[in-house]
């Protein structure tokens, strides 16, 4: 067998199934269009609609190098020779069209053929009663009866969910050799071991599974089929792992150079270095289709995996920020085929550096938490670490399980793993139940069915906003119907409209719709289905029929605020490029005719210099009155000259490429104005950070600017009379206002904190604990938090010596602030104020926390507070009796 490259076997790959009349789509991102999927976990999940039959297909047969994530089993990266976050899947499908044979007589051509791989080492699996595949693989093909392996449902047999298509499958494997084997007498094909390595699975969906369990023959056959090109590049380069082939080897170096190790040398330092090298493929890969950080969904996941590649670094004695480092690597392994890697570089550098320093923060505080830990356990004299908190460790802030153990176990104490193992799986078992499927998101409905039959509509604009259509179909509750009478609301379709759909951001057109039978204002314009632009309406007059012939009038007033708004973003996109960096990417838009809203990558607010700057360059390009020039183009065009290509859009063969001449390039669907002068002018009225990494910009241009200069000078008239000063005076009068209203503030405070000193021992209440251990509480209401922890210092100077743990709160309004305390020997008797305060808030419906000696919390209600001295009391006994 030749050795080849993993780019070569990519390419064979393609090449071969396009050679046998499949249509090559390149890969699709790896945010899907199914919203029961955090990822493009498989090849197939691009083309789930064409599986279900909510969409026709649009070619009998493809192939794909999908890429993919998945985090499921993220644990076991680095720990075996298999596992990845981000791979690559190989995959031919065909809809109605080849069957069992061709797949399988075609894919044992490509394996042995053109790959290379000896027949002799393969064997086949099938579903125990599938006699088709049977007979293609002993008869046509040749397999020995003794390497065909009948396995039953739970092996062979493959479900998309609890009802729907379903078929047998049959698996190819590969026979690595005794090297490879577990060495248990009863290794064979079927055993977990690395010996028989499945390599690629043929899915045959023939059948629809009925509710009753059923299963009832589908129409029209399809095929499914997934390879790892990371595993067979494994095999055809004859390495033990997929960490070994060319498509991970550079990282792998880079990985050990970093850390000054040699790979094979130490299993804990290949697993840090193996989990480095997955990771940072995820990461680039992720934030390259839009995906940025953040606490919940995809983006958290990202944030997941980079900080797990930081923390395994710090396992290798890399103590600063890393992963740019690999950036080159990746970009040479993967930007020939992904495009996007090179395209959105910046972007990935950006967003990874800022991340990098947030996780420095975050691994400080999750240091100082765990030596007050280890403090504690030295002072009890216990000496394991509890699991719960290893966990808190791991989930919160970072560290992994290794890193934990290596620190607590350098002060002769050891880890809890067995509880921490408990939390883990409790946590993959949360994660599991949240990710499963449910084929009810996808399921065809009336305007899946509507796409089939009609087609897109087609947007017809030479009519300024005006135009003649005939309905197609008339929707209402879901259902299509013959007619809509009046005071009814529903939806019609029309053969072609002159009212633009919303969609990329860009709110859809209203207007009216009339015939001499009836009338009805269009609400809103959405597309529905492939490219159905349906108009929501109210029938105001009359009946509207299917078949009728309308008149279309779109409120073109509206629509031109509209398109001078979408024509501002794209000034706005590249203004924010040229002055704050070309790290700078749209991440989202909301085009409507009152204001426009952008979404983008950047990491800090923007100055009032820089917001300045971007207003003028933008209200530059509208003096110039630029006329717009609209083509159409492929995306390879779109590509060469420069076009910017927004995250969250699917672009398809051929694209509308809008530029503004010598300045902004950008692939658009929207409607926008015929030169730049018809915006006006252009004013930013807020710039805000809408997440880790994303700035948001509101804005508004034409009337709306106007007006709203307009009311910023009648504001700016009326604070000068109101101040008896000229305009320019008003700024340094309020400036002069706000200090004197601090000196008062400062005075107020200072006497409240004298009354309260004074008051101090009656208005606090104490009690000695079992443990001879002194709690102090009480309520100071409309004090700061700055206020209760200086009263929590004088009780902590005036107390017996013996131990303190104090909860002092002030109320104002429904707002209640919490504070706890504790000195050194209470801490030492296993007192936690973060505890307490976190426990005590939470009964406001609140939360806080902070170290053992001192923390900060709050919630509403005040009169909730007595039953939270109660529970005060209680928390510091308990937590007394576990120390």
């Amino acid at each position: 067998m030749k050795w080849r490259s993993g780019k070569e076997i990519r390419s064979l790959f393609i090449d071969f199934w396009v050679s046998k009349g499949s249509t090559h789509y390149p890969s699709f991102s790896l945010i899907p269009d199914d919203p029961s999927l955090l990822f493009t976990i498989a090849g197939m999940v691009p083309f789930k609609p064409w599986y279900l039959g909510i969409e026709k297909p649009a070619t009998p047969r493809a192939v794909t190098s999908q890429k993919c994530v998945r985090t499921n089993d993220i644990e076991n990266v680095g720990r075996t020779a298999r596992h990845h976050t981000f791979f690559e899947m190989l995959g031919n499908f065909a809809w109605g069209d080849y069957f069992k044979k061709e797949a399988i007589t075609w894919g044992w051509e490509f394996l042995t053929e053109v790959i290379g791989l000896e027949p002799e080492r393969l064997s086949v699996t099938i579903y125990k009663d599938d006699e088709e595949a049977y007979h293609a693989w002993r008869n046509l093909v040749g397999v020995p009866e003794d390497r065909i392996f009948r396995f039953d449902r739970d092996d062979n047999f493959w479900f998309m969910g609890s009802q729907g298509p379903c078929g047998p499958c049959s698996e190819i494997m590969y026979d690595q050799g005794p090297a490879f084997s577990c060495g248990k007498p009863g290794c064979a094909v079927g055993c977990s071991c690395d010996r028989y390595l499945e390599i690629w699975n043929l899915v045959f969906t023939q059948f629809d599974l009925q509710k009753d369990g059923t299963l009832v023959p589908l129409p029209k056959k399809n095929i499914d089929t997934g390879m790892g090109l990371e595993r067979l590049t494994s095999i055809v380069q004859r390495v033990r792992t997929d960490f070994e082939t060319d498509l991970f080897k550079p990282l792998i170096d880079r990985a050990c150079a970093l850390g000054g190790v040699n790979y094979g040398d130490s299993p804990k330092t290949d697993l840090a270095v193996r989990v480095i090298a997955d990771h940072v493929r995820s990461v680039a890969f992720m934030i390259a289709d839009g995906i940025l950080p953040s606490n919940e969904g995809r983006g958290y996941v990202l944030r997941r995996l980079l900080r797990r590649a930081e923390r395994f670094g710090r396992l290798l004695g890399v103590n600063r920020p890393f992963l740019l480092d690999f950036l080159p690597d990746v970009l040479e392994l993967m930007q020939d085929p992904y495009r996007e890697l090179a395209d959105n570089l910046l972007t990935i550098q950006s967003i990874i550096e800022v991340e990098e320093k947030r996780f420095d923060r975050t691994l400080q505080s999750g240091t100082e938490l765990l030596e007050g830990e280890i403090s504690r356990l030295a002072s009890s004299g216990r000496g394991v670490l509890p699991g719960d908190v290893a966990f808190a460790l791991y989930d919160t802030y970072g560290f992994p399980l290794e890193l934990t153990a290596e620190i607590v176990e350098e002060r002769g104490l050891a880890v809890d793993r067995e509880g921490f193992n408990r939390q883990m799986t409790a946590q993959r078992e949360r994660a599991r139940g949240a990710s499963k499927q449910k084929r009810s998101e996808m399921a065809g409905d009336v305007w899946s069915d509507l796409s089939e039959r009609l087609g897109e509509t087609p947007y017809s604009s030479g009519g300024e906003g005006e135009g003649t259509s005939r309905v197609t179909a008339l929707v209402m509750n879901g259902e299509e119907v013959s007619a809509l009478e009046e005071g009814d609301e529903g939806e019609v379709l029309l053969d072609s409209t002159p009212f633009y759909a919303e969609k990329g951001g860009q709110v859809g057109d209203r207007g009216t719709l009339s015939s001499l039978e009836g009338k009805a204002s269009v609400l809103d314009t959405v597309v529905r289905g492939r490219g159905l632009a349906v108009h929501r309406v109210k029938v105001l007059s009359g009946t509207l029929s299917a078949g009728d012939t309308l008149r279309s009038e779109v409120n073109t007033d509206r629509q031109r605020a509209i398109r001078r708004n979408h024509t501002a973003t794209h000034l706005l996109h590249e203004a924010l490029g040229r002055i704050l960096g070309g790290h700078v990417r749209q991440s989202g838009s909301l085009v409507g005719e009152g204001f426009l809203r952008f979404d983008f990558t950047h990491f800090e607010p923007l100055s009032e210099e820089q917001i300045l700057s971007v207003e003028e360059e933008v209200n530059e390009k509208i003096l110039a009155n630029i006329p717009l020039e609209i083509s159409e183009g492929s995306m390879e065009e779109a590509r060469a000259c420069g076009a910017k290509a927004l995250f969250e859009e699917k672009y398809g063969e051929k694209v509308r490429i809008v530029r503004i001449p010598s300045f902004s390039v950008e692939l658009c669907g929207g409607l926008h104005a015929l030169s730049t002068g018809e915006i006006g002018l252009f004013k930013i009225l807020r710039e805000e950070g809408i997440g880790s990494g994303t700035r948001r910009i509101t804005a508004v241009t034409g009337r709306e600017a106007l007006r709203h200069f307009q009311r910023l000078s009648q504001r700016m008239g009326r604070l000068g009379a109101l101040l008896s000063v000229e305009e320019e005076a008003v700024l340094p009068r309020v400036e002069r206002l706000q200090d004197e209203v601090k000196t008062l503030a400062r005075r107020v405070d200072e006497v409240r904190a004298a009354n309260l000193r004074a008051s101090l021992d009656s208005a606090v209440k104490k009690e000695i604990l079992s443990s001879g251990l002194e709690a102090v509480w009480g309520r100071f209401d409309g004090v700061s938090a700055d206020t209760l922890r200086e009263m929590g210092d004088r009780v902590k100077k005036a107390s017996r010596g013996e131990g303190i743990v104090i909860l002092l709160a002030s109320a104002e309004g429904e707002n209640v602030i919490l504070v706890a305390m504790a000195d050194e020997e209470a801490v030492k008797k296993g007192i936690s104020a973060g505890k307490i305060v976190k426990e005590a808030s939470a009964r406001f419906g609140g939360g806080g926390g902070g170290r053992p000696n001192l923390a900060q919390g709050g919630g509403k209600d005040p009169s909730l507070l007595d039953g939270v001295y109660q529970a005060f009391l209680s928390l510091a006994e308990g937590q007394i009796t576990k120390g």
